[in-house]
């Protein structure tokens, strides 16, 4: 079947019987008639299908100079052309180049080329399945998808990236958006043990004078790692603790698992047996793995009883002050499987005593490390799904989604007008409008902060776009130098946290020695000083469809612009130009039209960042360990306000800023309460600040609720002033 969005200029095909993820909300598509079919597929389907074996492939054709977009959070740079790529979302802990799957299934791309901007093609897969990706990888000239199933809804849409990314947007619904606190800096490690050790890190950040809007609590708060319960032990009086918390301006944020601990007295385990709300096995038995508890079974989180009942449980934690909450492991991930773990045991001890050479060695390393999450364990699971009993592996890359799903209905069950801060692991398109994303357990590398970067525009098309990485890396022992660069690219990502594993260098900016806190500690105020300017563009970004950081290829035709893979565009406002390897003291960065670099060191001496206008072209700048470089467009500005130690106390009323002014500038800045969903209904504010020249002289207009400003202009002809506005 065929079908096409009018208004949306989007064209559904129906493969099979179709598949209901739920991503999309508000399409209204018209079933097409026959000769009207027939002109759509001239136009749009511009590939061809093969069912083969229970399996369909598409195939596509790519020119020389055609780029390939989208797939979100995936490894490798913007630019998708040339690899293979995996869609099952995986406990993949190891990003390394070779990894063609991590944790998220995003299944949007687009191609098109400098040459024909208007032209592009946009895909989206609606399916719950396995799907391969050969992006020019096996043949330079051609896409091969290969959807594990014959039952799918693929859309098709055309038009400039720009456009097919808000076509998309548009169908998917806004994005989940977190309470403005959520865009503070938020500390993290596994673990924070205790209570003494929460209050000691929280009382580190008051003594260093450093900013902080929330701490995360890893699994050692629980008792013995079970899902909504509290260690009496390590975190008694927990209520009170998190009011003695929030005294001192600080959230607390708890982990949930996946999977629920089977241990008879634990209330969830022996509800959710009772009401046959887990995942069975082929004989209808509740599933059993293992993770961080041990044995545990996974809630069907696709059955909508049980997504309630996990839901509901989320309040036991909110009725205890709790704000918000990370879902992890909700790939899912598992250790083993009892079968597993007795087939590895057994195959074990038949060759105990045998001469391993190098095959029956590499079979043993396989085996072994083949216990965690195997796919035979995925096809021996099984799920209620829209009435009907659906294996596992068939609906895999729904699971996080839908876990994430019970949590923001649950939330709504509690307080539907509240905004709750919530991050999830693993991902699916549809997600998008109940949570945020991080992006994975990440090493101390300098690939991994290059990683992140491009990670940023893939994971907004998809509608993701409240993101970021672990600052610093989670995985391995970070460097102050890696720390302070990667500090200062999280310093634009609506998402800042500061998260490390169990046995690695502590990572509180303290930890790295005096000079490097002090660097740190300004690059965090600044931070909340760009609060007001990255909250609306977030929230612009958000109700307008669009993307909040995009590749430069969005605005700029150029070929040199679709070779960058590691400069950014922040709104409409900034080219962002992070330095992301090791003693570098600078980079050679593309500029694609006349653009004012500056170098930020500090809120304080943000005037003194200006350093000089750049002509378009290809060029080298420098930059301190103690700088963040960056560009600010022509006939835009950039707009600070004075830091705070928390989010709340930040007034956007009051700002300075920085203008690059040609012909002139109009700018829209947002606010709203942050806390509601009133913002949905319209209830918000633009203050609009507008600079035109008038007889060569600049003139300043203000509207709405700014009550002063400072404004540094910078003319094209290098000339400089201070215009100053009082309400």
């Amino acid at each position: 079947m065929l079908a096409i969005d009018q208004k949306r200029n989007v064209v559904k095909m129906v493969h099979g019987k179709g598949m209901t993820t739920d991503t999309i909300l508000n399409g209204t598509f018209q079933e097409l008639k026959e000769n009207q079919a027939l002109e759509m597929t001239n136009e749009y389907l511009d590939f061809e299908i093969v069912e083969e074996e229970g399996q369909t492939k598409i195939e596509m054709s790519l020119n020389a100079e055609d780029v390939i977009y989208g797939l979100g959070e995936n490894v490798r740079g913007i630019n998708k052309r040339g690899f293979e790529y995996i869609s099952f979302c995986s406990d993949e802990p190891n990003h390394t180049p070779g990894q063609k799957s991590l944790y998220a299934a995003h299944n949007f791309f687009m191609v098109g080329s400098p040459e024909a901007l208007d032209n592009a093609r946009g895909y989206y897969i609606d399916f719950g399945g396995r799907i391969k990706y050969d992006m020019g990888f096996y043949q330079a000239d051609k896409i091969n998808v290969t959807i594990e199933s014959i039952d799918f809804d693929l859309y098709v849409f055309k038009g400039s990236f720009k456009d097919i990314v808000q076509q998309f947007r548009k169908l998917i619904g806004i994005s989940y958006t977190p309470p403005k606190w959520a865009f503070g800096y938020q500390q993290s490690r596994w673990s924070y043990e205790n209570k003494a050790v929460v209050q000691k890190i929280a009382e580190g950040f008051h003594e260093n004078d450093i900013p902080c809007d929330a701490i995360h609590l890893d699994i050692d708060y629980m008792e013995d790692f079970k899902d909504f319960t509290i260690s009496d032990e390590r975190f008694d009086d927990f209520e009170n603790f998190v009011k003695e918390m929030k005294s001192k301006h600080i959230r607390l944020i708890p982990i949930i698992d996946a999977g629920v601990k089977i241990e008879e007295g634990y209330d969830v385990y022996e509800e959710g047996v009772d009401k046959g709300f887990f995942c069975t096995d082929s004989e209808g038995k509740p599933f059993v793995a293992a993770v961080w508890p041990g044995r545990v079974h996974f809630p069907d989180f696709l059955n909508p009883q049980a997504r309630q009942w996990f839901g509901s449980k989320y309040h036991r934690l909110l009725e205890k002050g709790i704000d918000g909450f990370w879902n992890d492991m909700n790939e899912p991930a598992i250790f083993y499987s009892e079968q597993g773990l007795n087939e590895t045991i057994e195959w074990i001890h038949e060759h105990e005593n045998d001469n391993l050479d190098i095959y029956s060695f590499l079979e043993m390393k396989d085996r072994v490390n083949g216990i965690s999450n195997n796919i035979k364990d995925y096809k021996s699971m099984y799920h209620l799904y829209n009435g009907e009993r659906v294996n596992h592996y068939d609906v895999h890359n729904l699971f996080g989604y839908n876990m994430t799903r019970a949590a923001d209905e649950g939330f709504k069950t509690y307080d539907d007008n509240k905004r709750f801060f919530l991050l999830t692991r693993s991902s699916h398109i549809g997600m998008a409008k109940h949570s945020g994303v991080w992006q994975g357990d990440n090493h101390s590398w300098w690939e991994h902060l290059k990683l992140n970067i491009q990670m940023m525009p893939s994971l907004n098309m998809v509608g993701f776009l409240y993101t970021g990485a672990d600052t610093g890396g989670f995985q391995d022992d970070a460097s102050y130098e890696l720390m302070t660069r990667w500090m200062q690219f999280s310093l634009f990502t609506p998402l800042l946290r500061n998260h490390c594993a169990i046995g690695r260098r502590f990572q509180e900016p303290w930890q790295f020695g005096k000079e490097t806190m002090a660097h740190l500690r300004d690059t965090i105020r600044l931070r909340y000083a760009l609060v007001p300017y990255l909250y609306s563009e977030f929230m612009k970004a958000n109700l307008k469809g669009s993307m909040m950081f995009s590749p430069l290829s969005f605005d700029y035709a150029s070929p040199e612009s679709y070779q960058v893979e590691t400069q950014l565009l922040l709104g409409n406002q900034l080219m962002l130009t992070p330095i992301h390897e090791q003693n570098a003291r600078g980079r050679y960065v593309y500029v694609p039209e006349d653009m004012l670099f500056i170098k930020m060191k500090s809120y304080e001496s943000f005037f003194d960042s200006v350093q000089d206008i750049f002509k378009q072209g290809h060029h080298y700048i420098e930059a301190n360990l103690d700088e963040t470089p960056l560009f600010i467009k022509k006939d835009q500005l950039l707009v600070l306000a004075e830091p705070a130690n928390e989010v709340a106390d930040v007034n956007h009323r009051e700002l300075k800023g920085i203008a690059f002014i040609d012909e002139g500038i109009e700018f829209d800045l947002y606010s709203d309460d942050g806390i509601t969903q009133a913002y949905k209904k319209g209830e918000y504010q633009l203050s609009t600040i507008r600079l035109y020249k008038e007889n060569d002289e600049v003139k300043l207009e203000v509207h709405g609720e700014i009550e002063s400003l400072e404004l540094l202009i910078i003319h094209k002809d290098q000339k400089q002033e201070i215009i100053h506005y009082k309400k």
